[in-house]
């Protein structure tokens, strides 16, 4: 079975009933705001292969086929593959074969599936790899007469989300929220992500499900609770020596600096769209921020973002987390630890979600959740 995919754009005829999705993948493509059924906008050409590349959705399930010998070597994939019984979505962890045996990818696959070292509450998080970069990883290569065994970092990163959409609608709510992100963010300062909706044939019925390729995003975490200090903040970014064609080099003193205006800005952007648009991004979640190699802050984990309400009361998310609260505390966090600055407790945002009872409340909330079973996963 043959899938193409195109950018996600909405049509008045198209109704949101799951008989509408027949042999097609539906991706969303940044800078898209509406959406659009399979073979009407094709994009996306073939991958040239590259350190974080970008993959095109196109490329990602078409060009499948295209095996490299190399490939063969470790994951040889036989016509009497197993088929996957149990729904993806409901798995504890997933694996490489668990990938392959899923309707929409080609077999026997162009690229090799490694488990993220985290996985989130909402979605399965798997590395994509190059068959060629996991047998250096393996075999090594020779470098001026020494085996090296070069990590392989991913291409990019394979999102499937553990939801059970009841209809199109629904998942058009899930992914809209992304557009918040693009719209207030500065747009170094966030992961780049496609999401899609594939058909999902399990035990013979027909489903779909929403998946993401997600931009791969190299960097030191930064824990808005306990930032990274000054004196390590200039040996990382010393020690990359990142220098762009048209600028100068700069001292580690104005590389900090740089550093410190764009998490300013970052949280200027961030305090406007809480206020604007009512909606936070998860903040709480482990390594959910990054400082790059180039010096910039980012946001990886863009999928998951909460509606900020402006009242008394404490909203969970559907994990029992006190997300919203949390996040927006650790906003606070950045402005304190990481650039110096006292908090403003007259701030309408901080004088809600920063009250010291409500902020009693919620860590009594936060420590039930991280006592319940769902805790043993990473949040994210």
């Amino acid at each position: 079975m043959t899938f193409s995919a195109c950018v996600l754009r909405r049509q008045k005829t198209f109704r949101n009933t799951r008989s509408h999705l027949k042999n097609r993948i539906l991706a969303q493509g940044q800078g898209g705001t509406e959406f659009q059924p399979a073979d009407i906008l094709k994009y996306f050409e073939d991958l040239k292969r590259g350190p974080n590349t970008e993959i095109g959705t196109k490329d990602f399930f078409e060009m499948a086929s295209k095996i490299s010998y190399l490939f063969h070597i470790r994951h040889r994939i036989t016509s009497n593959q197993r088929q996957m019984t149990e729904d993806i979505r409901n798995k504890t962890n997933i694996t490489h074969e668990d990938i392959l045996s899923l309707n929409f990818i080609r077999k026997p696959g162009a690229y090799v599936f490694r488990k993220y070292h985290k996985q989130g509450l909402r979605s399965h998080i798997m590395e994509v790899l190059s068959p060629e970069d996991v047998l250096k990883q393996h075999k090594g290569e020779m470098v001026n007469g020494i085996r090296m065994f070069p990590w392989a970092d991913p291409i990019k990163i394979l999102r499937i989300f553990r939801t059970k959409f009841s209809c199109i609608a629904d998942v058009f709510d899930e992914v809209k929220t992304i557009k918040i992100i693009e719209k207030y963010l500065p747009k170094d300062s966030y992961a780049k992500s496609d999401e899609f909706i594939a058909d999902y044939i399990l035990n013979e019925t027909k489903d779909f499900i929403l998946c993401g390729l997600q931009e791969y995003i190299e960097g030191e975490v930064l824990n808005p609770w306990d930032p990274i200090p000054k004196d390590q903040l200039a040996d990382f970014l010393a020690q990359t020596n990142v220098k762009k064609p048209d600028e100068h080099w700069a001292a580690p003193e104005q590389r900090i600096q740089k550093f410190y205006k764009k998490v300013e800005h970052f949280i200027a952007c961030i305090k406007r769209m809480i206020l604007e648009a009512h909606y936070v991004p998860d903040f709480a979640g482990v390594e959910n921020l990054l400082i790059t190699p180039a010096g910039d802050i980012k946001l990886v984990d863009i999928n998951n973002i909460s509606k900020v309400y402006f009242t008394t009361d404490i909203r969970l998310d559907d994990k029992g987390y006190p997300v919203c609260d949390k996040s927006i505390e650790a906003v606070s966090m950045l402005e304190k630890e990481l650039l110096g600055k006292p908090i403003d407790y007259t701030e309408k945002l901080y004088r809600i979600f920063l009250d010291p009872q409500r902020m009693k409340d919620v860590g009594a909330l936060e420590d039930k959740f991280h006592l319940s079973a769902i805790s043993k996963l990473v949040y994210r």
